[in-house]
């Protein structure tokens, strides 16, 4: 039991929406099972009503998206379903008593197959699967009941009438109280993977480039496996863009926003952890190795320097951006600079071609270097991409600045950081 408690409470720690969302399903169970309670509405739906308790508890998910979802596929599932058992009811009624039985029997094998089968095709697998599942269980029990009860358009309109009653309670709790948007969710996921590969080339400038940023407030050790988690949120992304298509306009979010972009960005951070996860684990391998070579290359080891700083600040830049709905302002310094890092390092390289040629670890980070600023522009382009389709507003103030992090601070509160650009 003390395990089961310490287990509950880091749930309910890691985040407390949790147990909101449970407070929630627990007021709409309450409201939804008055209607058992109350007299004359049992009496107008009489067992029927349970159907709206069960949709409740089968349709009331964590985020908006997600009931709004199933709310909808259950409710037009049900509908047509209905609509198609009737029409099987009164089409096997036709054959007379012997015949019914055959026709009803054929006809619920038939929906079955092709509703199971279609269950396969990605399309539906990913968006409708539920509405196909509540299809084919609404209309094989609609199919079966007919046979002993021929009050067959009362037994779907009562049903029909208590899920409707039970998707519109759930809405309105989900929306209402505390909502949680998966668009957001998706929104805030992006910037947050943003700032973990940030944090990661943090790491690797301040152990083993000598770039000693902010080292106090974290550990290297942890800033540099601090990537690891953006290689595991395909599935959470792809997820949440889903269940954000369905989800109406709020805040900042207008109707047919872009998320599809989302899913580009995040595409392009995990090929860019890709890279960082292969640069970390040969480093990690020949450290000592890795170590010595640098240092007998001033040139290479400062330009691998200059390349983790800007990269870092440029991708703290975009999580920045993105969380904060900004059109890049600061970036493009930063990676100007990485940028310029980089055509430095090729000229050492040249120039020191002929010692480099017995260094292959050299050779390895830098290469894997120069494919990571790639991968960072790529990523600010598409930043780009989804200020424009989102309408991102312009700020003349962004997070921004040499060595200057991202604060994770509270909605209501605004932090501004000046760029001063020298030119030479």
């Amino acid at each position: 039991m003390v395990t089961v408690c310490r287990k509950l409470k880091k749930l309910a720690d890691d985040d407390p929406r949790r147990v909101l969302h449970s407070f929630k399903v627990g007021i709409a169970l309450t409201i939804v099972s008055t209607l058992y309670y109350v007299t004359p509405v049992f009496k107008g739906f009489g067992t029927s009503t349970i159907w709206a308790v069960l949709t409740v508890v089968l349709i009331l998910e964590f985020t908006v998206g997600g009931t709004l979802t199933k709310g909808l596929n259950r409710a037009v599932a049900t509908l047509l379903a209905a609509a198609l058992g009737m029409g099987a009811h009164h089409i096997a009624i036709l054959a007379g008593d012997k015949g019914e039985v055959i026709l009803l029997g054929f006809f619920i094998f038939i929906v079955a197959v092709i509703a199971t089968f279609l269950r396969f095709m990605p399309e539906i697998k990913k968006r409708y699967d539920y509405g196909v599942m509540i299809f084919m269980l609404t209309f094989s029990l609609v199919g079966i009941s007919s046979f002993r009860d021929h009050e067959t358009f009362m037994l779907a309109y009562k049903r029909l009438l208590t899920i409707a009653i039970g998707v519109a309670i759930a809405l309105v709790v989900s929306v209402l109280v505390l909502p949680v948007w998966a668009g957001e969710e998706l929104h805030m996921l992006t910037g947050a993977n943003l700032e973990k590969l940030a944090n990661f080339l943090e790491g690797l400038g301040a152990l083993y480039f000598g770039e000693k940023v902010r080292v106090d407030e974290m550990k290297i050790k942890a800033l540099l496996q601090s990537y690891k988690s953006v290689l595991n949120t395909k599935a959470t992304e792809d997820s949440l863009a889903n269940l954000a298509r369905w989800e109406p306009p709020h805040g900042r979010f207008l109707f047919c926003h872009p998320w599809k972009q989302y899913l580009k960005i995040s595409s392009i951070s995990r090929r860019f952890a890709c890279l960082v996860e292969a640069l970390s684990s040969y480093i990690s391998r020949s450290e000592s190795q890795v170590a010595t070579e640098l240092e007998k290359h001033g040139n290479i080891i400062e330009a691998c320097k200059e390349i983790c700083k800007e990269s870092m600040n440029a991708m703290t830049v975009m999580a920045a951006s993105i969380r904060a709905m900004t059109k890049l302002s600061g970036s493009k310094q930063h990676m100007a600079a990485a940028k310029e890092a980089t055509n430095r390092l090729k000229i050492s390289l040249l120039e020191e071609g002929l010692l480099l040629r017995e260094t292959l670890q050299t050779c390895t980070i830098v290469s894997l270097l120069l494919e990571i600023v790639s991968c960072a522009q790529e990523i600010e382009a598409a930043i780009e991409e989804l200020a424009q389709l989102a309408l991102f507003e312009s700020s003349d103030q962004v997070n921004a600045g040499s060595g200057a992090r991202e604060k994770r601070v509270a909605d209501n509160d605004e932090v501004h950081d000046v760029v001063i650009v020298v030119l030479e």
